[in-house]
């Protein structure tokens, strides 16, 4: 495993063929270039719109989607389009030559918006040297957006390679950038239409090395309770506080099943939202879990939690659970050659790949249950959602041969 910022060369088979790769500085300089631009566009995404229909969430969203659509037609690709919804597609027609036969078209994904919880306005790039390495962070104020502009970047920097290197041949690759994934919609209205490809790979995981193929699957509880209003002077007897029962049923969830106390494989109850009066009081809660009779479990507890805090309280309560996404294993697992495509990337990269879970979702886990299987790549960043967030160039470089690799036939 090579991090060192020198030039790299080795020797990748795929279909037989052996060719040399050759990623210079000038490649990691570009693609550090690609990153610092995308990421000083404001995308932020807003949950309560995206959760109300609207897509985009955020019309800012286009704003990178349309410098998207300009740098891909400059790259030559076919069927560039902004679709209504702010999907970004377009295609790269296989290299003339190429052995097609022996290498199935896929489509490659990341994000264009970044999460609400932090601000993503006036992002100010800073980037230290360290042992042999560019470390790109924030000034502290905002976050800096690798999730999942790096993804993006290292996209656009495989594109830009392949034209750079016709020599090199590749299949057809299909691109799809698209809005809203940190609101749980990203892919709600995915053009399906113009993607013709029957596997895909999301690039939108951490660390070095990381190759996601299972993740949790995910639900939104929403927690209704009624009380009865009077006067606080003469409420002896007569007043129910919703606000006051919203309050204690957060407090009954159990405390070593929350985001900040498990990890791994361990699932969890996320309260995300506490708002009300003394007549009405709402709450939402994510559950996340890995298997499917976990969740179940999880939908009970919520249940027996709230009518057990109405009960005692003499209110009224109502649970709505929504399903968000599924663990995409079963779905990969009936693919294996779409992962064991992606392993071999990895090792002609020199990467050994590791197979963490993902707690969280991707727009690869919709795209699994809807038939598209589609695995994880790792893109270098670090503590995202967060104003601590980073990502490491090298790192970053290594996704950009690990996706070269991927696409080279």
């Amino acid at each position: 495993m090579n991090h060192f910022n020198v030039p790299l060369f080795y020797f990748s088979f795929f279909a037989y063929n052996i060719f040399m790769i050759f990623i210079s500085d000038g490649q990691k300089n570009a693609l550090l270039e690609r990153f610092l631009r995308y990421v000083q566009i404001w995308t932020t995404s807003d949950s309560s719109r995206a959760d109300s229909g609207f897509q985009p969430s955020t019309d800012r969203q286009f704003d990178l989607a349309r410098l998207l659509k300009e740098e891909l037609e400059q790259l030559g690709l076919s069927d560039v389009q902004i679709t209504e919804k702010c999907y970004v597609y377009g295609r790269l027609q296989a290299s003339d030559g190429a052995n097609v036969s022996d290498s199935l078209s896929f489509c490659l994904l990341a994000h264009i918006d970044t999460v609400e919880e932090c601000s993503g306005q006036n992002v100010k790039p800073v980037l230290t040297k360290k042992n042999g390495d560019t470390i790109i962070s924030t000034d502290g104020s905002t976050l800096l957006g690798a999730d999942d502009k790096a993804g993006i970047a290292e996209i656009m920097q495989t594109l830009a390679f392949f034209k750079e290197n016709p020599q090199i041949k590749h299949g057809e690759i299909e691109i799809c950038f698209s809005p809203d994934e940190e609101t749980g919609h990203g892919m709600d209205n995915v053009p399906l239409n113009l993607i013709k490809s029957k596997q895909a790979y999301t690039v939108d995981g951490g660390n070095l090395g990381e190759l996601e193929t299972e993740c949790f699957n995910a639900c939104k509880s929403e927690i209704k309770f009624t009380g009865i209003s009077t006067h606080t002077g003469s409420a002896r007897g007569k007043m129910v506080n919703a606000a006051v029962m919203a309050a204690n049923f957060i407090a009954s969830v159990p405390r070593h099943e929350a985001p900040e106390t498990t990890c791994g494989f361990e699932g969890f109850f996320a309260p995300m939202e506490i708002s009300g009066t003394i007549e009405k009081a709402e709450v939402t809660v994510f559950l996340r879990d890995f298997s499917t009779e976990g969740m179940e479990k999880r939908k009970a507890l919520i249940e027996k939690l709230a009518q057990t805090t109405a009960l005692i309280f003499g209110g009224k309560t109502e649970v709505k659970h929504t399903f968000q996404y599924a663990n995409m294993k079963n779905g990969l697992e009936n693919s294996p050659q779409t992962v064991q495509k992606l392993v071999n990337a990895y090792k002609s990269a020199g990467i050994e790949p590791v197979f963490p879970p993902i707690r969280g979702g991707t727009d690869g886990s919709r795209l699994t249950e809807l038939g598209i299987p589609t695995p994880n790549i790792f893109t270098g960043g670090h503590d995202f959602h967060s104003r601590s967030e980073w990502a490491s160039l090298n790192e970053m470089s290594k996704a950009l041969e690990v996706l070269i690799n991927l696409c080279s036939v």
